[in-house]
């Protein structure tokens, strides 16, 4: 397949002549399409993006210039050609502003056109080659991962991964650190005990390896090196799991003795459910492994069994940030799985709390938090609760999941409507202005835009999701219409019509006309239908 080419210029006969004199194909082009004026081939740009346009100046409706400036905006990387019969100064000068690759003058030669696009054409495969560099820096990139992952939770754990800059990295280095629960298991292997004539290094490894193989697939474990010993973030849904993963790590230092004839003591740190706090859960890990002197070596030793008092006030913190964070993706996306996060937060909490007040205060805590999520957000709040209120008695956990679940699906529903409604809106408000302003030349996506208080390419998405056209299709369209409707119903004259409908030169409404109906707007008159 060659580049794509298109040629603007009102006068046929002149592209008819360049498409004839120049041997595309052998050049490494397509044949070429062409326009005749400004504003059909930013129409035409815009269906299919070309690689070279080769535009005159002088052209009705829509100059070369106008439209080069227009065409530069809508497609960046193409390469525009400017030709013309007016050997001017400030013609060159505007086509050095608008990067234009040769401003040439007519009567074009065929032998230096062909030249012109050779060089455009070597231009362009440089460019395709340099693309082509990226995708093997693309390769290598994969190729690093396993290093530049190990990396990242190495700086995870040791607190210098920003808050703000923590999903960057896990995007940018394919990690997925969903937890919701995590625990770092902190893996040491004595050197001073290791058999006589192996090398500690190689008998770390051969630990590792085993632990992978036992811990690393039903662990969801992100394993590697930290300070000579082997690290590991478990994962888990829930954290009553902690006493199976305590189980399966005691297990594994007794493989270890057997299989790798290592000594082996793993420390589990605290249980967190922010990624963000594996740095203190990798604390209580060492603590956990240096307390090897006192609970003895070759065994896992938990630092909540040893240090079991467990700070309320802790708790809740992690509970309150837990539920901001179903709050927040309950805000920004419609997809969450409300009754599956509102059961796993439950879960996670309730347990831990050990006494009927600290059970109270948790609930009581999590109401008050939704509360003021409603209010920040401008939700009825009688709406949003209804009878889901805490009574004398209080709910028990299966209850309180009952009542949460409502409470979320609620706030889902309310601000996912507000979401879609706030789309719907500016798109009829668009179309209003439409039907009020139709009849005005200088209707552009920028004023509409500026008039709603949205970014053009926003705009331009939601508009064409909701309508099915682009906006200038439909105002296009809506002109066309009310074009019609006053052809049927009055004798008035073209002219006049076209200026009713926002076309300032009526020759370029007859052309618009007849483009899109396939007859003038006279013979519409005269037979009163569309062929």
């Amino acid at each position: 397949m060659g580049y794509k080419c298109l040629l603007v210029d009102d006068e046929e006969e002149v592209i008819n002549a360049i498409v004839r004199k120049i041997d595309w194909e052998g050049l490494g082009y397509e044949v070429p399409t062409y326009a005749h004026n400004g504003l059909e081939a930013l129409e035409m740009a815009e269906g299919d993006t070309p690689d070279v346009v080769m535009t005159d100046i002088q052209m009705p409706y829509m100059d070369g210039l106008e439209f080069s400036r227009q065409l530069r905006k809508l497609c960046p990387g193409v390469k525009i050609i400017i030709f013309s019969g007016y050997d001017e100064f400030e013609y060159a000068k505007e086509a050095i502003k608008l990067e234009a690759e040769e401003y040439i003058l007519k009567p074009v030669n065929s032998d230096e056109l062909s030249s012109l696009f050779t060089r455009i054409r070597e231009s362009l495969d440089k460019e395709a080659e340099e693309r082509q560099s990226i995708r093997k820096l693309s390769r290598y990139y994969a190729q690093s991962l396993p290093l530049l992952q190990e990396t990242f939770y190495s700086e995870l754990v040791s607190g210098r991964i920003p808050q703000e800059h923590l999903a960057e990295y896990l995007l940018n280095y394919q990690i997925d650190l969903k937890g919701p629960v995590y625990e770092v298991v902190l893996i040491h292997t004595s050197s001073t005990l290791a058999p006589e004539g192996l090398n500690p290094v190689l008998l770390g490894i051969s630990v590792r390896r085993l632990a992978q193989e036992r811990l690393e697939e039903k662990w969801r474990g992100k394993f590697f090196s930290y300070q000579g010993d082997t690290v590991m973030i478990a994962q888990m849904d829930d954290s009553r799991q902690v006493i199976e993963l305590t189980d399966d790590c005691d297990s594994f230092c007794r493989l270890a003795k057997i299989a790798c004839k290592a000594v082996v003591t793993v420390g589990l740190g605290m249980v967190c459910t922010d990624a963000m706090d594996t740095v203190h859960s990798l604390e209580g890990a060492s603590q956990a492994v240096s307390s090897r002197a006192i609970y003895g070596t070759g065994k896992a030793i938990n630092i909540m069994e040893i240090e079991p008092e467990h700070d309320s006030e802790t708790i809740m913190d992690e509970s309150g940030k837990t539920l901001s964070e179903i709050l927040r993706r309950i805000r920004v996306e419609d997809t969450i799985d409300i009754p599956l996060e509102a059961g796993r937060f439950v879960d996670s909490y309730s347990q831990d709390l050990g006494t009927m007040k600290l059970y109270e205060f948790f609930i009581t805590d999590t109401m008050s938090r939704l509360y003021r999520f409603a209010q920040e957000n401008h939700l009825a709040i009688e709406d949003v609760f209804a009878d889901n209120t805490i009574g004398k008695a209080l709910p028990d956990v299966l209850e309180f999941k009952i009542m949460l679940t409502d409470i979320l699906s609620r706030m889902q529903q309310m601000i996912g409507d507000v979401r879609s409604k706030g789309q719907k809106s500016f798109v009829l408000k668009a179309q209003e202005y439409v039907a009020a302003h139709y009849n005005e030349e200088g209707i552009t996506i920028e004023k509409i835009c500026k008039n709603l208080g949205v970014s053009s390419a926003y705009f331009s998405t939601v508009f064409k999701k909701e309508t099915g056209k682009t906006f200038v299709t439909y105002l296009t369209d809506y002109r066309m219409d009310k074009a019609k409707e006053i052809l049927m119903t009055s004798d008035k004259k073209t002219y006049v019509i076209a200026a009713e409908v926002g076309f300032t030169d009526p020759n370029y409404f007859s052309y618009v006309f007849k483009r899109q109906y396939g007859i003038t707007p006279s013979k519409f008159r005269t037979r009163g239908e569309i062929s």
